[in-house]
């Protein structure tokens, strides 16, 4: 199926949603058009593929769209998909819809259906959308920066009301098993503990004896961020209020990170990577994962992309702990 010239490009967003997903759609469909390719989106992900809920797109159709949170093409998990009939049955839909090029936005469940259809012969190009930063190739994706802004305008509220009544408060936020958004969300809302699980070592007693200090030395209040890998924020709140005598309480922002109108930065980054997938597609380049890497929209081997790993920011890190007051004694 994989040929140099594309005519038709279909475009999904497949996973969990992210704040941004629709600047990309749209300026996919845009940036299509104005390369004389049919445009076609896929509603509800892989699942919908499969399905053929295919729709035509036009100009019009991603109007008033790129102010706006979620996805309009939806979303859902696929299980088909993971399995090889259900890549064969997608790459039979393409044909049968004429679809030549397809553009992936999502994160890396979505890029390894992506890595599927791309080596059956489907012109492929991800895009990476995830509010959890945990896609190796890119220093930046696709709904963190608005769903981090959420968390850290949601943390300044428990702050205020942990302060007025001394209390110490345990705020887990999203992110799955990566820990970006705590680690920026630490450092954003001055955290006094960060639990990340790239670097916990589950010392409970450490962190009670951080809030008896902090308490010993005037301090009226002790925000943890926990990240959503390790968990268990309310248990531990309950430990920790028997441990120290403070009034403990947790608080599970959940998928209020997920929603909401994209920041600047999500509408800019997003539309450049959309068009950018496009401009591969059209150029007759296949297997493809757009990113932003050091400055730069740069594009990787969507199986070498894959192959990447990931970790925290040694030098953020270890930032964020020096300037809490547990260690700026």
């Amino acid at each position: 199926m994989a040929n140099n010239k594309v005519n038709t490009i279909g475009v999904l967003t497949s996973g969990g949603d992210a704040p941004g997903m629709n600047a990309a759609i749209r300026a996919v469909v845009r940036r299509g058009l104005s390369k004389g390719c049919h445009m076609k989106g896929i509603l509800k992900g892989y699942d919908g593929l499969l399905n053929e809920e295919i729709i035509d797109m036009e100009a019009k159709d991603v109007s008033d769209t790129i102010e706006r949170g979620g996805t309009v093409l939806y979303t859902a998990r696929c299980a088909e998909m993971r399995t090889e009939d259900g890549q064969k049955k997608a790459v039979e839909i393409c044909g049968r819809h004429g679809i030549d090029g397809l553009v992936v936005i999502g994160g890396d469940g979505s890029f390894a259906g992506a890595q599927r259809l791309a080596n059956l012969g489907v012109n492929v190009v991800g895009v990476p959308g995830s509010i959890d930063l945990d896609i190796a190739c890119t220093d930046y994706t696709i709904g963190f920066d608005t769903a981090v802004n959420t968390a850290m305008e949601a943390i300044d509220k428990v702050r205020d009301t942990s302060t007025s009544h001394e209390r110490c408060s345990i705020i887990e936020v999203m992110g799955r098993n990566a820990g970006y958004i705590a680690l920026w969300c630490g450092i954003a809302n001055g955290a006094e503990d960060i639990l990340l699980p790239e670097k916990y070592d589950y010392d409970e007693e450490k962190i009670i004896n951080n809030i008896i200090e902090n308490r010993k030395r005037g301090k009226k209040h002790h925000i943890i961020i926990n990240a959503e890998g390790i968990g268990h924020s309310t248990s531990m709140a309950k430990r920790i209020e028997a441990a120290t005598g403070i009034g403990t309480r947790a608080t599970i922002l959940g998928h209020m990170q997920r929603g909401g109108s994209p920041t600047c930065k999500d509408r800019v980054y997003a539309s450049i990577m959309g068009a950018y997938a496009v401009d591969l597609l059209v150029a007759g380049k296949t297997k493809r994962v757009v990113a932003y890497k050091n400055g730069e929209y740069v594009d990787f081997d969507i199986n070498e992309a894959l192959a990447m790993e990931k970790g925290i920011p040694e030098y953020q890190y270890e930032v964020a702990r020096s300037l809490s007051a547990n260690y700026a004694k």
